[in-house]
């Protein structure tokens, strides 16, 4: 394969470098004041710019209002590098049970946060290169030839896609995600007269949405001669532009409509255990 997939998301990608902060000097009362202020329920406390604790809400409870944070706040505190892989960050969130980190330099000076939420973020619809892989592998066996991944630039109004819809709540992420500069590589197959898209339909939607005109892709090429199920799908659908990909913003994902009709019909006494 010509396009090198070994880069793996750091912590540097994804953590929020604004953090807010409080003194070993501050009061209970003061931080009680910020959780109210931010909706925030801990904070690394910070001492000439270093990672000195940290304080939760619940460290607070049945606390002085004017007692000072240095002797409520936790001293043993985990901390994440600028350049620890998230897959790391993910597995001492998970056996931690932390929330957030706050993240350090080599000198323990703040350099930012990362939290949960920064860890599944950076996990949904990444362009994995087993993926890319197997679709090139699956191309090889069913067609009986040879194709080469290459990594280059785009035009997305030229994209074919594949998909027929796609959700508004995910496009909130992908458009977050691509104003960070964090989306991966979108997957297209180019034939010599149309590129299909293959991988990466809410990320071409929302880069549609922020203006963006090309996007970084993995491209197979093929030979028109190949024809292609899914091609054939798409054009029995009436997809030809991206323009046809429908954005249901009436609908969350089909995993969440189900979780919510399971939680009526309990609550209905619908539910039939062992069923």
């Amino acid at each position: 394969m010509n396009a090198t997939m070994t880069d793996h998301p750091k912590v540097k990608n994804y953590m929020t470098q604004e953090v807010d902060t409080v003194s070993p000097e501050n009061t209970v009362k003061d931080v009680i004041d910020l959780i109210k202020r931010t909706g925030h329920d801990g904070f690394p406390v910070v001492e000439y710019g270093k990672v000195t604790g940290y304080v939760s809400a619940s460290g607070l409870l049945e606390k002085a209002l004017d007692e000072k944070i240095s002797h409520v706040m936790s001293r043993d505190v985990l901390v994440a590098d600028t350049e620890m892989e998230m897959s790391d960050v993910a597995r001492v969130i998970f056996r931690s049970g932390k929330s957030k980190l706050p993240v350090v330099d080599n000198s323990g000076h703040l350099r930012g946060i990362i939290t949960n939420s920064d860890v599944i973020r950076s996990h949904i619809e990444r362009t994995s290169p087993q993926k890319v892989w197997t679709l090139k592998k699956t191309l090889e066996t069913i067609h009986n030839i040879h194709v080469d991944v290459i990594r280059e630039t785009v035009n997305i109004d030229e994209l074919v896609p594949t998909q027929p819809k796609v959700y508004a709540d995910e496009l909130d992420g992908r458009i977050y995600e691509l104003k960070k500069g964090l989306a991966e590589p979108i997957v297209v197959i180019r034939k010599s007269n149309r590129l299909i898209l293959v991988d990466g339909h809410h990320r071409v939607i929302a880069a549609r949405k922020l203006g963006i005109k090309s996007m970084d892709a993995y491209v197979i090429p093929i030979g028109d001669e190949i024809h292609l199920g899914m091609e054939k799908t798409a054009k029995s659908s009436g997809l030809h532009t991206m323009s046809d990909v429908r954005i249901l913003d009436y609908a969350r994902h089909p995993l969440v409509e189900i979780t919510k009709r399971l939680k009526k019909d309990d609550e209905n006494g619908l539910t039939n255990v062992g069923q």
